[in-house]
């Protein structure tokens, strides 16, 4: 397939976000399309809106041809050297973590008043965690996902029942969506995680025992939307794989996913008390392809597969997600009042509006409906519910007053949470 996929929400981030004298840092998982968007679509941009092809100014640090202007004080001379007139000049800077004192370098192009700054990046260690300090408050992040499923079926040629089996087995990555083959796909994935992922990974934080950090990766690709923390996973790769790995290093290997954007990290919020919760906590991944990958297409729950999809879609959208924790007081079965927990699988914040989301891949019977909406019952706000499932028709509010829509209106409708 030769097809170029539009990725219209992250150009637009860009575009809003043109000559705001701030540097533009798309971060993301590595083979996302942020150099695509970056060096294709949006330079496109530039051309088609009227700048001249000698102001845009770019530089992939990661391709061999360059390697030497790693070195910042061959670079930035170079770098001023392009500015020939009193113009505006757009830098598209690829792969910035790999310029040595990417910062300082960074923040003295972006002080010149005709200088335009945009760089991408794979590590959230050496680029979302200094945007609010290092960059002294001059960073703006537009962070980037894999392909969202709207995205994957503008060139999907399919019905979409067809193609969301192949998005959560597959998944988003560009370059594996666009193989023919499932064999290909398949290959691809798995020579993604261990040739770049794993790899990276393992020489940026200098690990000596990678069978360690493969064991923990399997085992988080098995608890996909399971509450855990390190001593539970310690425990599960004692009893797999006989391994010896603390839960301290857990921790550690656990962040360095994280700062790869492999996985992310959920916390667990307590809706009546207003504050989080420690531990556990739920782990997700960033793209379905490579965690099927990790566990060899074998494990394939729909129902854990689609919680996962639901999540990645909502911070795509932009909101912050926590899991919903409900503490209540029920009396048991021997007449007595006994506490008890209720989880509402995703809070979801942006600005002042609020979503409670529970993810039901099949309803079926009504007790499984009251035992899903149970949790939103408890809840004593006014913010919108909703209970996203694969076999509910069309959108409809209950008599409670709760959204119910299926899997592929939520998906393909951006702005499915207002309806």
């Amino acid at each position: 397939m030769d097809y170029e996929i539009k990725r219209d929400y992250y150009l637009e981030q860009l575009i809003k976000r043109k000559n705001n004298s701030l540097i533009k840092i798309v971060t993301g998982i590595r083979r996302c399309g942020k150099s695509f968007l970056l060096r294709t679509l949006f330079k496109n941009h530039l051309l088609e809106s009227g700048v001249d092809e000698s102001h845009i100014i770019e530089m992939a640090f990661d391709l061999f041809d360059n390697i030497d202007y790693r070195e910042p004080k061959l670079f930035y001379p170079w770098a001023k050297e392009q500015l020939k007139d009193e113009g505006k000049y757009y830098f598209l800077l690829d792969e910035v973590q790999l310029l040595d004192e990417f910062v300082s370098v960074l923040n003295g192009l972006a002080d010149k008043k005709n200088c335009d700054v945009y760089v991408t990046g794979s590590n959230a260690k050496f680029l979302s965690r200094d945007i609010a300090t290092e960059f002294g408050g001059r960073g703006d992040e537009v962070h980037m996902y894999p392909l969202s499923f709207s995205e994957f079926m503008s060139i999907y040629k399919g019905n979409r029942y067809d193609g969301w089996n192949e998005y959560i087995t597959y998944g988003g990555i560009p370059l594996v969506v666009l193989a023919e083959t499932e064999e290909q796909k398949m290959t691809m994935l798995d020579n993604l995680f261990k040739e770049t992922y794993i790899r990276d990974i393992v020489k940026r934080n200098k690990i000596r025992n990678i069978g360690e950090m493969e064991t923990l990766l399997d085992v988080l690709s098995s608890t996909i939307g399971a509450l855990t923390n390190p001593n539970k996973l310690k425990n599960t790769c004692k009893s797999v794989n006989q391994s010896k790995i603390t839960a301290t290093t857990i921790t550690k290997y656990i962040e360095y996913l994280e700062e790869a954007f492999l996985i992310e990290e959920v916390k667990r919020y307590d809706i009546k008390g207003k504050s989080y919760i420690g531990t556990p906590m739920k782990y997700y991944f960033m793209d379905m392809g490579l965690r099927n990958s990790r566990i060899n297409f074998r494990q394939m729950e729909v129902s854990h597969a689609m919680e996962n999809i639901i999540y990645n879609e909502l911070r795509m959208r932009g909101l912050i997600v926590d899991v919903g924790n409900l503490m209540i007081v029920e009396n048991g079965k021997d007449g007595k009042p006994a506490k008890k927990q209720l989880e509402v699988d995703f809070i979801c914040h942006k600005g002042s509006k609020k979503y409670y989301i529970q993810s039901a891949y099949i309803l079926g019977t009504e007790e499984k409906m009251a035992q899903e909406i149970r949790p939103f019952l408890k809840i004593n706000d006014s913010f919108k519910k909703i209970v996203i499932t694969s076999d509910t028709p069309k959108p409809f509010y209950s008599e409670e007053g709760i959204l119910m829509m299926n899997i592929y209106d939520f998906l393909l409708n951006p702005d499915s949470l207002e309806l």
